[in-house]
């Protein structure tokens, strides 16, 4: 009985952190402005991760993977920066 519910709470456990992965990648895509930019098509934007998926598998795959990173890591630093100037101004 112990077990069942040690498996079952490990299969749950799981599962969550797949779904807040899902939903973590699907922000990255509304963030990126790619749904919208998409009109919502979700073959268009299945075929862009396609497309990026088999550059970075290319030759020079590992200079795109970094000078993506250090594009999407500026963004973020942006956003966040965007984010704390924005509280600081509303508890002033």
């Amino acid at each position: 009985m112990a077990k069942a519910r040690a498996d079952n709470r490990s299969r749950v456990m799981t599962r969550r952190a797949r779904t807040r992965q899902l939903i973590e990648l699907g922000g990255l895509v509304m963030k990126a402005g790619l749904a919208q930019i998409a009109g919502d098509d979700r073959a268009l934007i299945y075929g862009a991760f396609l497309e990026i998926a088999a550059r970075l598998q290319e030759p020079n795959g590992d200079a795109l993977r970094a000078d993506l990173h250090r594009s999407g890591a500026r963004a973020l630093a942006d956003e966040a920066n965007i984010a704390s100037s924005r509280i600081g101004v509303s508890e002033r």
